[in-house]
């Protein structure tokens, strides 16, 4: 089925607006993209903070029409209501249907983190390596939510867990996964021996999806959103988050972690980690760095 696609430049203090006009003449769906998505300039964005809703400086929001819709009394529509957007720099053009899902869902391969951890695509065969008796394998359909290892700051994690399960300091614990998203890093440290996982997220979306994966595997992740946790503490805590909420929710993780527990934190650019140790000292012993790319994991343990 063809849609009518409109797309407009915009910037983050006038998306509101825009969006709001777009819905209101009637667009099937609206989204948001980088404006320097091909740039050296580009803005990473990815894992929202609890609470937060972060976007690019400059986007290009994108609206679907039915493929029958008038362009030129879109533009009317749009320019009465809200005169104060530049709609001429609007673009049309017409696009064929596709299952973007799909199409994702073919890019995504199995992938190997540490020693033993396994994420593979639901619908994707077991690699041979991923068959050996003591692989910890973690199917996954990251749906609308965060983590699917590909990036970053989600390896650095898995990595982490994998390393820790390694030394011996998972097996048969319990551990929080403060922003959840699909539930990667909760089911991974299910896989590799601990004994329950806790999944706290502020988007729904991402508690749908952090059930449905375990599920899919198995298992059972008790998902709560923030409002709802329970509040206790637990012997290993994962934060795959932004930055500036790690240092908004100092005090809550440190809480959240026991006496001699583990802690590993992402979703931190490279350049962000001085403040974040600084920050993290007055709880946790032993902090460490680790890299990849431009993305930081800060490690510690609770004092």
């Amino acid at each position: 089925m063809p849609y009518l696609q409109l797309a407009i430049p915009c910037t983050e203090d006038r998306q509101p607006r825009v969006e709001r006009a777009l819905e209101d003449v009637g667009a099937l769906a609206v989204t948001l993209q980088d404006a320097h998505l091909d740039a050296a300039d580009e803005q990473a964005i990815f894992e929202p903070g609890v609470g937060e809703i972060p976007l690019w400086r400059e986007m290009t929001l994108t609206a679907l029409f039915d493929a029958d819709s008038d362009a030129l009394w879109l533009l009317a529509a749009l320019e009465a209501f809200d005169p104060g957007i530049d709609w001429t720099q609007a673009r049309f053009e017409k696009v064929e249907d596709q299952d973007w899902e799909r199409a994702w869902l073919d890019q995504f391969q199995p992938m190997r983190f540490g020693a033993r951890t396994w994420i593979v695509p639901w619908n994707h065969e077991l690699p041979d390596a991923a068959q050996a008796g003591d692989a910890a394998v973690v199917r996954l359909d990251p749906g609308l939510a965060f983590g699917s290892g590909t990036h970053p700051t989600t390896a650095l994690c898995l990595a982490w867990l994998d390393g820790l399960a390694a030394r011996g300091e998972l097996q048969g614990r319990e551990l929080l996964d403060f922003g959840c998203g699909s539930g990667i890093l909760a089911l991974a440290a299910l896989k590799l021996g601990a004994a329950r996982a806790v999944g706290v997220d502020n988007d729904p979306q991402a508690l749908i999806a952090t059930a449905d994966n375990a599920q899919r595997n198995g298992m059972v992740i008790d998902v709560f959103l923030p409002q709802d946790e329970p509040v206790r503490a637990y012997p290993v805590v994962v934060a795959n988050i932004l930055a500036v909420a790690l240092d908004a929710l100092a005090e809550t993780l440190a809480a959240r972690t026991e006496a001699g527990g583990r802690i590993a934190m992402s979703g931190i650019l490279a350049g962000q980690e001085g403040e974040l140790l600084e920050r993290y000292a007055a709880w946790f012993d032993e902090l460490r760095v680790a890299r990849q790319d431009d993305w930081i994991r800060i490690e510690g343990r609770r004092r």
